[in-house]
């Protein structure tokens, strides 16, 4: 998930920060970033939340980052 690590580092936030402030392991983070693991529908949205993007944004599905109401 490319735009995840994209927000991360925009934000100068480490993936140990990001994973800590998830609940989640560092670990976790950066298999996310590199594709080798998918995320999760709860996670998808824990990570939307947190940078204030839709989860279409996340997934690369469009090039708004704004949530649709």
């Amino acid at each position: 998930m490319q735009r995840l690590k994209e927000l991360r580092t925009k934000k100068h936030i480490s993936q140990v920060k990001l994973a800590m402030d998830l609940g989640m392991n560092q670990n976790s983070i950066s298999r996310y970033e590199t594709g080798e693991r998918e995320a999760d529908y709860e996670t998808l949205l824990a990570f939307a939340d947190y940078f204030g993007v839709s989860v279409d944004y996340l997934l690369g599905r469009t090039d708004n980052p704004q949530i649709s109401k």
